[in-house]
């Protein structure tokens, strides 16, 4: 029988990325370096890696630098990514969208969520501010 360690930053970590919604481990471990200074990069990829393992969080779309992102949101929801400020936000639109996309494809069954790129209303707000 294995004996999976639930360790203070383990505990932490999946609190911090509950508040969050998603978040890489840089921002986790700029975020817990308030609480534990002595907390290290290596700490916190095992830490995430065993929680992702257990299944108590998902993997999001990667960052525009190519970092992991995590996802404390475990129901099945696709995703909204800013190509300005790289935020992220879930949303609802597969069942709307997949079997258009399957018709498409001359009726190839898929499966999958969606990730959707595009520009938030705030990055979107301050473009209109920089053209006015």
């Amino acid at each position: 029988m294995i004996i999976s360690r639930e360790t203070k930053y383990s505990k932490e970590l999946l609190s911090t990325i509950t508040a969050r919604g998603h978040a890489t481990n840089a921002a986790l471990l700029t975020e817990l370096h308030t609480l534990y200074p002595e907390v290290s990069a290596t700490t916190i990829h095992r830490a995430t890696a065993r929680l992702l393992g257990r299944g108590k969080i998902h993997e999001a779309p990667a960052s525009k630098h190519g970092s992991m992102r995590y996802d404390a949101n475990l129901t099945p929801h696709d995703h909204f990514v800013c190509t300005g400020c790289d935020g992220i936000r879930d949303i609802d639109i597969a069942g709307d969208f997949l079997p258009k996309i399957s018709s498409a494809l001359g009726g190839c069954k898929i499966s999958g969520r969606l990730v959707v790129y595009g520009q938030c209303e705030r990055c979107l707000s301050k473009k209109d501010a920089i053209c006015e």
